[in-house]
């Protein structure tokens, strides 16, 4: 295997989250469910500033990954890249300080229903850049509604989250 070919295949199993991606049923799911599980350890515990930097990095990162992948299985946003599931689910607790099972289950349903729903203009946002990287953006604002519900959410029953929101 050349040197290029070894690279494709490390960036489509970034892709890929290793054998996640190729789960039967629902990858994405089963995406979303591995980055909420992960999240109190190597997300949440961070500070702002460096779960900005970890989104930003994830954000180029999985759209290089999602464009190798794209070329392996030979179809646009091919199911078994499920990398965007793990910005957009950790965009979901990027203002979370304390990881309680409730705030990752309800953050968690709250990124699958809109990754599924993809209400305006999530849908169209999945035309707006190119390569790998329109795949990594439907699933941010996916995140991004669904932070934005959680937050609101969290404040109606009294659950802590980043001071001096809401």
């Amino acid at each position: 295997m050349n040197q290029n070919n070894s690279f494709d295949s490390l960036m489509t199993s970034l892709a890929t989250l290793g054998p996640v991606g190729h789960l039967p049923k629902m990858p994405g799911t089963w995406g979303s469910l591995v980055a909420a599980g992960l999240a109190p350890f190597v997300f949440i515990p961070f500070s702002l500033g460096i779960k900005l930097v970890i989104l930003a990095l994830l954000f180029f990162a999985g759209a290089w990954a999602c464009k190798a992948a794209e070329q392996t299985f030979q179809r646009k946003d091919p199911s078994q890249a499920v990398i965007d599931e793990v910005l957009g689910q950790w965009t979901v607790f990027l203002f979370i300080t304390s990881a309680s099972v409730f705030t990752l289950a309800l953050g968690f349903i709250l990124f699958r229903i809109f990754d599924i729903l993809k209400p305006f203009p999530i849908r169209h946002s999945e035309t707006w850049l190119p390569d790998g990287y329109s795949v990594m953006l439907d699933d941010l604002l996916a995140g991004i509604y669904a932070l934005i519900t959680l937050m609101l959410l969290l404040k109606l029953v009294g659950q802590p989250f980043l001071p001096g929101l809401l």
